[in-house]
């Protein structure tokens, strides 16, 4: 398709879902009815209860686009990178490299780019988000350190109005900022009684956003296309079946290092980035079995970093394959879910001509046990562990194998209806893997050891049909951190750079009433390495300092047709902020990141009872704020010689309006 006839499909595309609302009938419920608003809560851990997912029904009002929209109500969560090439994900501080991430369990694993973000993810057809801060239990996957986070896309039968049996959502969105069109397309059904299908198309080409001063921000226009496709089969009343595919292709003039400012040293080269993903979920749940809930994933990630017009030139390939196999059994008192995981990565670069000049190959092999023990009605004890063993063959013919078992133990006990106190105590282990496709000219150090970890918290949470809150405080550590010393004599060399520090506390308070939902909460975060702050530059791809984090939310049901809502985060601002690259920097330097506040608005109307349409306006920045996020690499420029070394400035205000229409 050419760009002139895309220009014209994607207004008619939007135009048409308009006059399909102005064109169905007004229909007001004369009842009164009480809404029962969402809690943003993790599902995923039984001992401390998180504040950080996202559902379906938050994503379509605050129409996300990237990850920094997906979290922007979650207070431990960070997003860095303004554009979305560059946004990297921070739990508590801790950068996205030491998390075990997956989406529908194909765990995100290879790393293409140490300046560009390695998670890329479609928010229009994402069921829901479930984030477990900090090393977590033995189901949270290998090389957890930090936490995990787990990315579950839609089912056909969620598309499905109830008693249809095929339908289809065409929805358009415009944006003012980059004054751009973004079209979805999905159709759904049911094949027959067991097997239902479905098929996703999603196009997105915006302008270069303007920050908040409203200064054009080079380096961030792209083209974005995204296909998703998924098969469920019931194949009895126990089995389930689903078969997905996800291909996502991003391309554009980016900054030949998308994570800093275009500069002279830094210019916009041709960028492409193509990930491809194959998933296989079987579930196995007989009928009044206790002792067989059987799940199987399978899954292969295919994923290139195309920058031909590099100065080097460069392609990047990173290719996953594993599998995950669980049983959870009912004994008695007993919840047992155990299993075994297995990942086998290869990491390639090299020019054009000779692709697979340089190679790189791991293998993840992991078994597990967690028990959940309910002692009495009031007092659960959940007890872990699991054995991974890591093996990276390197580019320099070096060999690493290494083991260890983590444990994990933790404790849950309720008061009463209301109240419940938790404490928890988890490690997690990562071994040598290939740390990112366009460093693997460099050396790993022949002692390089592996990564440990270890999470404390412990808290107190409240919860009644009006009232809700908690409090909750952490103490993480993870040990011989591996990383490459910016500016080491021996060039890139991967050894053990030291010892990581991050602790802190985490407050909510909550309010609900028939219609409307009232939530505060704040988070308080230091992360140091061997006692200095940790930095997106200093530290690349082991963590960051961000200023306390206050979060704020109000979401008001009208009626069953009219809905509005207000976020608003305001992130303190942190001085004196360490920063040292060896000889390059000056010997105790520092810069300050000043805080900022920001306010987002939306509200929501379906003009028919029969919700065949919905038309969603959100503002993004209301005030047109011009601000860094804390989570982007820091800016540098105050150095001579660090011109143009700087994260970008992120989005000023922007209208986002959409209209979806459902068939």
């Amino acid at each position: 398709m050419s760009i002139k006839q895309g220009f014209i499909v994607r207004p008619t595309i939007l135009t048409m879902a308009i006059l399909a609302a102005l064109s169905s009938k007004v229909a007001v419920s004369a009842e009164k009815e009480n809404v029962e608003l969402d809690i943003v809560k993790v599902t995923a851990n039984t001992i401390t209860p998180e504040i950080n997912s996202v559902t379906a029904e938050q994503i379509g009002k605050i129409q996300a686009n990237d990850l920094e929209d997906l979290f922007s109500q979650s207070p431990e969560v960070s997003i860095g990178g303004g554009v979305d090439i560059a946004q990297k994900l921070y739990i508590r501080g801790i950068e996205d490299q030491l998390l075990n991430i997956n989406i529908d369990g194909a765990v995100q694993a290879t790393r293409l780019f140490h300046h560009a973000s390695r998670i890329s993810i479609e928010p229009e057809l994402l069921k829901r988000v479930e984030v477990n801060a900090g090393a977590g239990n033995a189901l949270s996957g290998a090389g957890a350190l930090g936490g995990s986070v787990k990315f579950v896309t839609k089912d056909p039968e969620d598309m499905l109005k109830p008693g249809e049996n095929f339908g289809g959502l065409v929805k358009g969105m415009f944006s003012s900022n980059t004054d751009a069109f973004k079209t979805n397309t999905t159709l759904f059904g049911r094949l027959n009684d067991d097997w239902s299908a479905m098929v996703s198309a999603t196009n997105y080409n915006p302008d270069a956003y303007e920050d908040g001063s409203g200064d054009e921000v080079s380096g961030t226009k792209f083209d974005q296309d995204f296909l998703f496709a998924k098969l469920v089969g019931n194949l009895t009343d126990s089995q389930t079946l689903r078969l997905s595919y996800q291909k996502r292709n991003d391309d554009g003039e980016r900054a030949l290092r998308p994570q800093w400012l275009v500069s002279g040293w830094n210019p916009l080269v041709p960028t492409e980035l193509e990930r491809e993903t194959i998933t296989l979920n079987y579930e196995l749940n007989p009928i009044e079995n206790p002792y067989i809930d059987v799940d199987l994933t399978i899954y292969n990630i295919d994923s290139e970093l195309d920058r031909s017009g590099d100065f080097r030139p460069y392609v990047g390939n990173g290719e996953s394959k594993g599998f995950d196999l669980r049983n959870t059994s009912i004994l008695g008192m007993h919840k047992l879910s155990y299993g075994v995981d297995y990942r086998r990565d290869e990491t390639i670069a090299g020019p054009p001509t000779d692709r697979s000049n340089l190679k790189e190959k791991a293998k993840v092999k992991g078994i597990y046990l967690q028990d959940d023990i309910q002692l009495t009605d009031d007092l659960l004890l959940s007890a872990g562990l699991r054995y991974d063993d890591y093996e990276l063959d390197d580019s320099n013919d070096q060999k690493f194998d290494e083991s260890e078992i983590s444990h994990n133990i933790g404790m849950n006990f309720h008061f009463n209806d209301n109240w419940h106190a938790f404490v928890s105590y988890a490690e997690a282990f990562k071994g040598p893997l290939s740390q990112d496709a366009y460093k693997l000219f460099g050396t790993n150090d022949a002692s390089l050891k592996p990564e440990d970890a270890d999470n404390t918290e412990f808290g107190i949470a409240y919860e009644s049909a009006t009232w809700f809150g908690s409090a909750k405080a952490y103490r993480s550590d993870i040990d011989d951190l591996i990383g490459d010393r910016i500016a080491d004599d021996a060039g890139t060399f991967f050894t053990n750079i030291g010892d990581l520090e991050s602790d802190g506390y985490i407050l909510e308070i909550g309010r609900r009433w028939d219609k409307l939902m009232a939530r505060l909460s704040y988070h308080q975060n230091d992360i140091e390495i061997d006692g200095r702050d940790a930095g997106g530059y200093s530290t690349n791809g082991v963590g960051n300092t961000i200023g306390d984090n206050l979060v704020a939310t109000l979401d008001y049901r009208l009626n069953s047709q009219w809905t509005f809502g207000w976020n608003a985060q305001f992130v303190k601002g942190e001085d004196n902020v360490d920063v040292y690259a060896g000889d390059w920097l000056p010997a105790g330097a520092t810069i300050d990141k000043p805080g900022y506040g920001i306010h987002d608005f939306y509200t929501q109307w379906r003009p028919s009872t029969t919700e065949d349409v919905t038309i969603t306006l959100t503002v993004r920045n209301v005030f047109d704020k011009h601000y860094f996020d804390h989570a982007s690499a820091e800016d540098l420029q105050q150095f001579p010689g660090y011109e143009g070394t700087s994260g970008f400035a992120e989005p000023g205000r922007d209208v986002r309006l959409s209209v979806g229409w459902q068939f």
